[in-house]
């Protein structure tokens, strides 16, 4: 049987009606939001500032986009580029949040939450996780980093950004175009002028043609590859092909977990879903579905499960693509503030 948790209201991305009382709270949501975003760009709230660059990886829209595949790829390429990147994230649904710490790719995700667990482990930089932002990026900027990347925290508007890249999954948008409860929204669509980027995620190369992005100007493409299934307990990563042909057990925690069975499904795996909410906390009950087939799952989910894993279970590896004009943009930009 498949596993669910909470799931993203229907009205948000469909055409069901918004339930009055949803209707009602949203104008007072996206009043308060706007007013705060107001205060600080008069200067009535202030921003705080560090002697280096910061970059904001994020989105107006509650939910996954592809935030955290863009920011590992992102400071693998800043690293490459001779910069010494650090993160910086909340930690959302870890255990004891108001406590800042260092991640450690084999802390335990419900100490440092599953995201940052996981860039520590895909990329090896320094990771901080603290509620304060501005907080973290002093740390990072003490640990000896000389650009500090968000992991989300666009609506973070304490600490001062040089660069905001907004994330937005190509497929639903901004959903009903409404603030929240009544929509998806964080903040007004008007907002995501403001950034220095958008991404646009289309997930697999054959999930989408080019011509998703819409407007073209000022959006750049995001594609999500898979290629290969990591084991939990060890041994040789297998060829993602190896399972073509075959029936999986897939296994997604995840803001959309469709897009990960779906991916899997275009390579020709017959894919058995289990949808659970995202930022779940796995038990190795959770992952006992009767049969021996194999299980994929995504690196997020994978983190949670190593403990328990059998040889079963795999890790399915993400990787962000996008044009290499994109990364050209945003080096050159990263480095006009340098010198200045």
């Amino acid at each position: 049987m498949e596993k669910r948790g909470p799931q993203t209201p229907g009205w948000w991305y469909d055409d069901a009606p918004v339930p009055l009382a949803a209707r009602v709270v949203a104008p007072l949501y996206g009043a308060v939001s706007g007013l705060r975003r107001w205060l600080y760009q008069r200067g009535w709230l202030r921003r705080r500032q560090v002697p280096v660059p910061v970059i904001v990886v994020g989105n107006i829209t509650a939910g996954g986009t592809g935030k955290t595949p863009l920011t590992i790829e992102l400071v693998t390429r800043l690293r490459e580029a001779g910069w010494k990147p650090g993160v910086a994230s909340r930690g959302y649904g870890r255990d004891d949040g108001g406590t800042a710490r260092w991640i450690t790719p084999d802390m335990e995700p419900a100490l440092g939450g599953d995201e940052p667990v996981l860039i520590a482990w895909k990329t090896g930089v320094p990771v901080r996780v603290d509620r304060d932002r501005v907080a973290a990026a002093n740390a990072l900027l003490e640990a000896g980093c000389d650009v500090v990347v968000c992991d989300d925290g666009l609506q973070h508007y304490r600490l001062a950004r040089d660069i905001e890249i907004e994330v937005v999954d190509a497929a639903r948008r901004y959903g009903n175009g409404r603030m929240m409860p009544a929509g998806p929204l964080r903040e007004s669509a008007a907002r995501a002028r403001d950034c220095d980027f958008r991404v646009v995620n289309l997930g697999q190369a054959s999930d989408a043609p080019e011509q998703a992005v819409a407007s073209g100007f000022g959006e750049w493409a995001m594609r999500l590859r898979i290629d290969t299934a990591h084991p939990l307990n060890g041994g040789r990563d297998q060829p993602l092909q190896a399972f073509a042909g075959q029936r999986v057990h897939a296994v997604a925690g995840i803001a959309n977990p469709q897009r990960f069975f779906q991916m899997l499904r275009a390579r020709g795996i017959g894919v058995v879903p289990h949808a659970f909410a995202d930022h779940h906390r796995y038990q190795a009950g959770d992952l006992s579905f009767g049969s021996e087939l194999p299980v994929l799952m995504t690196e997020k989910d994978a983190v949670k499960c190593q403990r328990f894993a059998n040889r079963w279970h795999y890790a399915v590896p993400l990787q962000a693509e996008l044009p290499a004009a994109f990364w050209v943009a945003l080096l050159d930009r990263l480095g006009k503030l340098a010198r200045g």
